[in-house]
């Protein structure tokens, strides 16, 4: 594109001073009216040609070839109005710096510029930077400048990382050519190539310093465009190190010195335009400069990309996998130029033979601490030593090295269904999953190098799947591989002292390498659209047969595809105390190994999601669901036990812990209103606690008791009252008022009209709320709702958004209720999903009571912003509601009060 920018600009004639010549003070009003008109003009032409299908790096050069031509032209006019001989001219140089510098200008990128001036008439050079940059800046440019000798630049370079690198991409645009080419000069022979091995090792450590800040994986849920893993950050680092190694000006001296590809360059520039594209239409539809690619950017740019909605994947969702798949490319890119720069030597010194080249078998050696191949013709003449690389990588504990996975990038043609089927292939495999180190490393690298997807095809179709949700932070390919990492952190022992029983369990595991696979393959159904788990369960057979698997294995492992969801469904979801469905679950189980292993998985899947949502308070319901269900297992005859007996021996063992307290007849009738379900969901200890607090409500509006539990962030929260219609509702609406967030709740309510209500709390941060002023005013808000003196409706009204539920736009599912009238004997449960929102507890649970019906136990499990309440419910004669017109009130009712 030509940028006519003298058609803008009034010539001197137009603006005459009084001497006949306009100063560029005089002519600035025009000038400023001038450059905005240029700008405007071009911007919109640019965009128009965006938007038209230009490629990235067009519109990057458009966009930096206009903003050279306006920069210049300012230089110019004010270079030539304050005077000056050609001599003292020739003293000073404008040059572009950074992105800029690269002619890497996105529509809202900073403009970077050095004065770079020999050093003489520092007023005179401060004096054109001013008026250069007040003049960009009353344009809103965001503009960067610094005011160098070429000294200046030395000291500075060996000193600042940041100035050494930005020097890296020094451009000329205007003033003395043969100041620039002494600064070039002095750059290759005092700045490049002194000290390239620190400055490659601080790049290095900033690399490491940026990953942990946007994220150690190129699959995060929101990526940073430029300084994610994967982003346009790590191919300017790779470059940078580079230049310095290498002592280049541009890359394509890098194919001259052998040391990539023309095919590597290729895709190097290919990285470049693409990632430029998005970035390009992320400035434009945000007005400014912006490099996340938030929820709503993703459907935007999914849409300007024109990708569409098919009947298994949103298009949102196909656009975000084409991206990661990039972002893979660019990582491995950018870590092959990386370790061709960079001299593997640490602990050299420490390591017997480290320089050695030590054979190790298959035509395999290990030499600096890297697996390599001198002769690359064993693969081909037997592709079973693919399998083998890994390994004995894995074995000897070496990585691999780069040309070896070239090596394998190039090689995976040969990993066909007779590679597939190979004993001694599928052997080296298992190996892998049974070793006692590495396994989440070696895999990670099978994945890396693309050999997984070809070893298991069916895992190919969850490569870079992306789940368009909050809750999920990593592709499903990805959080699988994390989840083999936790079973083997729990299987090596470091979580011994906080899960002692799961660290138990998976010592006992028969077939550690089975439940590794099973754990690989958890989420494969992911590709094939909804019901994922029966999918995933189908594909076992074949995958089972291929790798040589037992007919039990095979079951096994189809069992653990098929029902991973089951056991966080039914411990997070149901009712833990009522014993026939704990039988039932224990029937699908069929053998305590089984058992074992679903929790193992459960507890890998969970922890495989993200840091914080595995919890202490899941933990504990995952735990009393599998010794429950483990000793139902144990007695073998799953036949109810007798009730009645155990219901004696409870009463007893209460009355023996208070008969220094009560007169056993008063405890007795106390125990006596209390219901079999209750006295048999607790310990003898805590039903002695509750008879005591049910003995001293008396003639109190109610009895509080708060108990902060800090090992597993909550509280234990417990209100005993007079029941009244709509309790629970008012009890989870003052909670809601004062920023209370509700993890789980048991509610009793006993023959003789007292309620006695348990909740588990925290912050909706996932604090310890230990402030006493707070738990004051839940009580006096609960005495004034429980008194009839204000409507706890209002107090939910006034209580403002949190801010972990700002209103930032975020993926969206449909809000649904569903209803099981098989899963419980005596209760109709009624599962609602939906997004969270202050007060949503409340509306549900005060909807339940409108409807006439009473709540018997509620589970409560927010993931995220994702909401999946369960609440067992009886009609007001105390049956469970049949009606099928009833059923369609109640869920039409609560999808009505949860969208209100």
């Amino acid at each position: 594109m030509e940028f006519d920018i003298n058609r803008y600009f009034p010539d001197s004639s137009q603006v005459a001073g009084d001497a006949g010549r306009a100063t560029f003070e005089e002519k600035r009003p025009l000038y400023l009216a001038a450059s905005k008109h240029f700008l405007t003009h071009y911007r919109e032409e640019i965009k128009a040609k965006h938007r038209g299908g230009a490629s990235g790096r067009d519109v990057v050069k458009d966009i930096t070839a206009m903003t050279d031509t306006l920069v210049r032209k300012l230089f110019s006019s004010i270079t030539r109005d304050l005077g000056g001989n050609r001599h003292e001219r020739g003293q000073l140089t404008l040059v572009a710096i950074g992105g800029y510098g690269r002619g890497e200008l996105n529509p809202y990128s900073d403009i970077d510029l050095m004065f770079l001036y020999s050093g003489s008439d520092p007023q005179r050079v401060e004096d054109i930077a001013q008026k250069l940059l007040y003049f960009l800046w009353d344009m809103r440019l965001d503009v960067g400048y610094s005011v160098r000798t070429i000294n200046d630049c030395v000291e500075m370079a060996r000193s600042d990382l940041t100035v050494k690198t930005a020097l890296l991409d020094a451009r000329f645009l205007r003033g003395s050519h043969l100041l620039f080419k002494d600064f070039q000069k002095v750059m290759l022979t005092q700045i490049l190539s002194k000290g390239s091995d620190a400055f490659i090792k601080e790049k290095l450590a900033e690399v490491r310093k940026r990953r942990e800040k946007y994220g150690s994986t190129v699959y995060t849920l929101e990526p940073n465009i430029k300084e994610s893993e994967g982003g346009l950050r790590d191919l300017h680092s790779a470059m940078w190190i580079a230049k310095i190694k290498f002592k280049i000006d541009e890359p394509h001296e890098l194919i001259i010195k052998g040391v990539v590809t023309e095919e590597d360059l290729a895709l190097y520039h290919g990285s470049l335009d693409y990632l430029w594209r998005l970035r390009n239409e992320l400035h434009y539809l945000a007005g400014r400069k912006n490099d996340q690619l938030t929820f709503v950017a993703q459907t935007q740019l999914a849409q300007f990309l024109d990708y569409r909605d098919n009947g298994k994947v949103l298009a949102v969702e196909e656009f975000m996998r084409d991206y990661y798949l990039h972002a893979a490319r660019v990582e491995h890119f950018s870590s092959m130029l990386i370790s061709k720069c960079v001299w593997r030597e640490e602990g050299a010194s420490r390591l017997l033979g480290y320089f050695t080249r030590r054979p190790v078998g298959e035509g395999f050696y290990v030499l600096k601490g890297e697996l390599v191949i001198p002769d690359e013709s064993v693969i081909e003449k037997d592709p079973v030593r693919l399998m083998k690389i890994f390994e004995y990588a894995q074995k000897h504990g070496v990585a691999l090295n780069i040309k070896v996975k070239g090596l394998i990038r190039r090689s995976l043609d040969l990993v066909n269904d007779k590679f597939r089927r190979n004993r001694d292939v599928n052997t080296s495999f298992f190996n892998i999953l049974r070793s006692d180190k590495g396994v989440p490393e070696t895999l990670r690298m099978m994945h890396h190098l693309e050999f997984l997807n070809r070893f298991i095809p069916e895992f190919e179709r969850i490569f870079c799947k992306v789940q368009h949700d909050l809750y999920h932070i990593y592709t499903v390919d990805t959080h699988s591989l994390f989840c083999v990492e936790e079973l083997f952190l729990l299987w090596k022992g470091e979580h011994r002292d906080d899960l002692p029983l799961l660290t138990q369990l998976v010592q006992e595991v028969d077939k550690r390498e089975l439940l590794f696979l099973g754990v690989l393959l958890h989420d494969m159904g992911k590709g094939e659209g909804g019901g994922h788990a029966e999918k995933g369960a189908a594909m076992v057979p074949t995958i089972a047969r291929r790798m040589g698997l037992s007919k039990e294995d095979s079951e096994r492992l189809e069992f653990l595809v098929g029902t991973h969801l089951l056991f966080a469904h039914i411990a997070q979801r149901r009712d833990l105390h009522d014993e026939k469905m704990i039988i039932q679950f224990a029937r699908q189980m069929g053998k305590s190994e089984n058992l074992k292993m679903l929790y193992l998985l459960t507890y890998a899947d969970i922890k495989g999601v993200g840091p914080d949502v595995w919890t202490e308070w899941k933990a504990l319901l995952m735990q009393e669901l599998y010794e429950k269900a483990f000793q139902v297992l144990e007695r073998g005859d799953f036949r109810f036990e007798a009730s009645s007996e155990r219901v004696r021996k409870v009463k007893r063992s209460v009355v023996e812990l208070l008969e220094n307290d009560y007169p056993s007849l008063v405890v007795k009738d106390e125990l006596k209103a209390i219901t079999t379900r209750h006295l048999l969901a607790n310990p003898p200890a805590v039903i002695a606690e509750h008879v005591r607090i049910l003995l001293s409500l008396e003639d109190q509006t109610m009895v509080m008791r708060v108990a902060h539990d800090m090992e597993r962030n909550y509280s234990t929260f417990t209100i005993c009252t007079l029941d009244v219609p709509g309790l629970f509702a008012k009890i989870t609406g003052v909670m809601a008022a004062n920023g209370m967030n509700i993890l789980g709740a048991q509610i009793h309510t006993s023959r003789n009209g007292k309620a006695l209500d348990v909740l588990q709390v925290n912050s909706p941060q996932g604090f310890v709320i230990v402030e006493e002023g707070r738990w004051k005013k839940v009580e006096e808000d609960m005495i004034r709702v429980l008194t009839g003196k204000i409507n706890v409706g209002t107090l939910v009204e006034k209580r403002q958004r949190p801010t972990m539920l700002a209103d930032r736009p975020k993926p969206r599912f449909p809000s649904r209720v569903e209803i099981d009238n098989e899963v419980s004997e005596d209760y109709t449960v009624i599962d609602v999903y939906t997004h969270d929102k202050v007060g949503l507890l409340y509306r549900i649970t005060s909807s339940l009571t409108d409807m006439g019906l009473y709540i018997g136990v509620s589970k409560i499990s927010t993931k995220v912003d994702q909401v999946a309440d369960v609440f067992y419910v009886k009609d007001i004669f105390g049956h469970k509601v049949t009606s099928p017109e009833k059923l369609e009130e109640i869920k039409g009712r609560l999808l009505a009060a949860i969208d209100e």
